[in-house]
């Protein structure tokens, strides 16, 4: 703690205790001495044991990457509506990006002011009484080279819901600089209410050619494609980095980094990779993806108490029941690793899973008579050695473009082109 404090929290923030806890547990993740599941074939009577995963998000590259195709699947099919959908990046200046680090709740009010913006213009542009669009919001902490670049990805419905029998109206494309203009002034007021600038700070940062805040909208995304949604979905909430861009050089010390790209690359000691790693993980309980108006906790709630929230929109017709697909794990991590662990790789039967073992002494016995015990853990990290890394999933979270659409003619962008690293 002492040797971060030293050389790193000037940079990356001051050391959080948690993380230590995140950081043991992903070098238990996948230890059978930790705990696993029986898992048996019916057919033959194969059998093998299915370690406990750690469930560590934001840094251990497989459980984290469960959660991404998790989520993509929840949003898609309990959350969104069969209604056109926009992508939206919000993004700060550099000047600002510190205080963010030194105090993660502002990413909360971060998110708050992006909604603010948005749920203004869109209600703006649309008509009929008491318009209520919907958006999720999800804060990314990382750019490029896991620089501290707090941001926030935004999927928010491309117009907005009204009436009793959830009627909904396209809007028309929204005027960016006035967009980029109204969040700039919210996150200035929050700021200064929380303390963390100055008035004569505001007026400096106003005065800019180039103020540093930034605003992106993709196309409009058809709610016929369901791949697209789903990716974008999952790219929102992806790592914060990729195991296929960075290589280890274990006789320097040193992880080198390559860009999206491949043109550039970033060299880091190992121990001041891991503690940019360390930044970007969430705190015990911290929220980084929210919910708002239409598709808030709230009034999803309202609407099933109701019965109302499977109401179809009045401008399109259903693509099926899709609430009937219900992921379950077995089926996440064939989508992952393109493998099924509930297919006999010898008799090519059905595996289920036979029971959980979890005492301490329960574990040692089996493991000792099947000779596994201790046998599989992983050796003490060396001090310069980056976190060991054991999955090396595809990085599909590098999406695919949005296929074209007749809604407007936008111009082309990159998802990432208003995210400096």
């Amino acid at each position: 703690m002492q040797v971060y404090d030293d050389n790193f929290s000037r940079d990356y923030g001051f050391w959080r205790p948690y993380v230590e806890k995140v950081i043991c547990r992903y070098l238990d993740c996948g230890d059978l001495s930790h705990g696993f599941a029986r898992v048996r074939c019916k057919d033959c009577g194969n059998e093998y044991l299915l370690a406990f995963s750690c469930k560590r998000r934001h840094f251990c590259p497989s459980c984290h990457q469960k959660r991404v195709v998790e989520f993509g699947e929840r949003l898609c099919m309990e959350v969104l509506k069969k209604i056109p959908h926009r992508h939206f990046i919000f993004s700060i200046p550099k000047i600002l990006r510190r205080y963010f680090l030194y105090d993660r709740r502002l990413l909360a009010a971060l998110s708050r002011c992006a909604w603010e913006s948005l749920k203004i213009f869109i209600q703006d542009a649309v008509p009929e009484n008491d318009p209520i669009p919907g958006a999720v919001i999800a804060v990314q902490t990382f750019g490029d080279f896991l620089g501290f670049n707090p941001h926030c990805h935004i999927l928010v419905t491309d117009g907005c819901f009204y009436g009793e029998k959830g009627m909904f109206r396209v809007a028309p494309p929204l005027e960016l600089k006035k967009l980029e203009g109204i969040f700039r002034h919210k996150v200035f007021k929050m700021l200064l209410k929380k303390g963390k600038i100055t008035e004569e700070m505001v007026r400096m940062l106003s005065a800019w050619k180039h103020s540093g805040f930034n605003v992106f909208c993709g196309n409009r995304i058809s709610p016929k494609d369901d791949s697209a949604m789903e990716n974008l979905a999952r790219y929102i909430i992806r790592a914060s980095f990729s195991q296929e861009r960075m290589q280890y050089l274990e006789q320097e010390g040193t992880v080198v980094y390559r860009s999206k790209d491949g043109k550039d690359q970033k060299t880091f000691p190992a121990m001041e990779w891991l503690a940019a790693m360390c930044t970007h993980i969430p705190n015990r309980g911290e929220q980084m993806v929210r919910y708002y108006g239409y598709y808030s906790n709230v009034a999803r709630g309202k609407r099933k108490a109701k019965g109302a929230d499977d109401i179809i929109p009045g401008i399109l017709e259903p693509e099926g029941n899709s609430k009937a697909f219900r992921k379950n794990w077995a089926r996440l991590i064939q989508k992952i690793y393109e493998v099924d662990p509930l297919i006999c790789p010898k008799c090519k039967g059905i595996m289920r899973i036979i029971s959980f073992i979890e005492d301490s002494q329960v574990i040692r016995n089996i493991l000792t008579h099947l000779g596994l015990w201790l046998v599989r853990s992983r050796p003490p990290p060396k001090i310069h050695d980056p976190p060991y890394i054991e999955y090396a999933p595809s990085d599909y979270l590098a999406h695919p473009p949005h296929p074209q659409t007749d809604a407007y003619s936008d111009p082309e962008y990159s998802w990432d082109d208003y995210i400096q690293s």
